[in-house]
């Protein structure tokens, strides 16, 4: 066994001295410095990716920026950037569906409308640019919260393991994947360090960026609570209480308003989304999805979100074995619920996961803890595949994403 494999996976990291005796700034630098070798990597991964499919898409006849910044839910974003709220267009092919535009959570088309007005960009270069950004501090984020837990070698490996899954050409998309991982992994980040009212903002940004957002809301509060069960004197500490507070009121404030928007009363949000076709089945479409794929014949992409599920279930058993920190549970477990549990968009559901980056911990370990050949081999693996499927899903199979 070489010297490198035999090295513990939680080796300590040299002593440095107190963040608080260290100026804020600083130790943000110092922190970027450390995760930008792992973001250097991330970086390569998906520009490596997104050049793959540029140059299939320009072979057939289509425009890259088209297929990343104005398809399916891109076009939506791309609209209510442009007109804010309120068109509402009937199905031409599902007689019942409804598709309305309140569907869709505020914050990525909010930050798409404040660029192009500050810049002279159009709303699918700014969608563009918000989600290249958002996937960068997504990244980190994920850095941060594997050094935290298990030092820095897994870090790198989360970070590369999460841009090069199969469907990581999304995170270069005009779509809120990015923004709401990007958010979920500081406020995580911020829980595990003890920043509890930072953590309650984040987790009010990442509620008011997609409709799974509420399961950042629901770690923090859950974080809170075993704060309280454990301690008696954290009663006293108001940022613990505005945190958890705050934690909800994004995605609350937006399901909200959007339901009297709708005129289907406070709760019209979910009256939105059944006439979308979706809802919450306890996983009953699903189920039904993948009998149809086992006795019958479908696109190539139906297949991959089934193996995708189970390959996403069976790490949810391994991590839970690993006994992580309750709130990562908790906020992966909401996560996996949400997207197993919903009808329709079955090609979807690994999208929806994209935010559950605790999922793969338990490979970063794997991969951590192997020979660097093996380690090498196994990345040369997941980035053919990530960049064949990634080109495949944009430019040839016609599955909603």
């Amino acid at each position: 066994m070489s010297a490198d494999a035999a090295a513990p996976v939680r080796a300590p990291e040299p002593r440095r001295a107190p963040e608080e005796r260290r100026p804020y700034r600083d130790r943000v630098l110092q922190a970027f410095d450390r995760a930008l070798p792992a973001l250097g990597l991330y970086a390569v991964a998906r520009m490596t990716g997104t050049i793959a499919m540029a140059a299939w898409a320009l072979w057939i006849g289509k425009h890259p920026r088209t297929l990343l910044g104005h398809l399916w839910d891109g076009i939506w974003y791309a609209g209510i950037a442009r007109h804010g709220y309120g068109l509402v267009v009937p199905s031409p092919t599902s007689k019942g569906v409804v598709f309305n535009d309140l569907a869709f959570f505020p914050l990525f088309p909010g930050l798409v409308r404040a660029l192009t007005t500050m810049l002279p960009i159009t709303p699918v270069t700014a969608g563009l640019l918000v989600s290249g950004v958002s996937a960068l501090a997504a990244a980190w984020g994920l850095y941060a919260v594997g050094e935290h837990l298990h030092g820095r070698r897994v870090a790198t490996a989360l970070v590369l393991l999460w841009g090069l899954l199969p469907h990581a050409i999304v995170q270069t998309m005009a779509y809120t994947e990015s923004l709401m991982t990007a958010l979920a992994a500081w406020s995580l980040y911020a829980v595990l360090t003890g920043r509890r009212l930072t953590a309650g903002v984040l987790a009010l940004a990442a509620g008011l960026s997609r409709p799974n957002g509420v399961a950042v809301a629901a770690a923090v509060c859950t974080a809170a609570a075993l704060a309280l069960w454990r301690d008696p004197r954290a009663r006293t500490d108001p940022r613990l209480w505005a945190g958890a507070l705050l934690a909800p009121l994004g995605w609350a404030g937006y399901v909200l308003w959007a339901g009297l928007r709708s005129g289907h009363g406070v709760l019209g949000y979910f009256e939105v989304q059944r006439l979308w076709g979706s809802r919450f089945d306890f996983g009953q479409n699903a189920f039904g999805f993948v009998r149809h794929l086992i006795v019958g014949r479908d696109s190539l992409a139906y297949y991959a979100t089934l193996l995708i599920l189970v390959v996403a279930l069976f790490s949810l058993v391994l991590l839970a074995l690993d006994r992580p920190p309750a709130t990562l549970l908790v906020y992966v477990l909401v996560l996996v619920v949400i997207a197993v549990g919903g009808s329709s968009y079955f090609a979807s559901k690994p999208r929806f996961l994209m935010p559950a980056f605790p999922l793969l911990l338990p490979a970063a370990l794997a991969m951590a803890r192997a020979r660097p050949r093996t380690a090498a081999l196994a990345t040369a693996a997941l980035a053919g595949l990530s960049f064949f499927y990634g080109t495949y899903l944009l430019t040839v199979a016609r599955v909603p994403m």
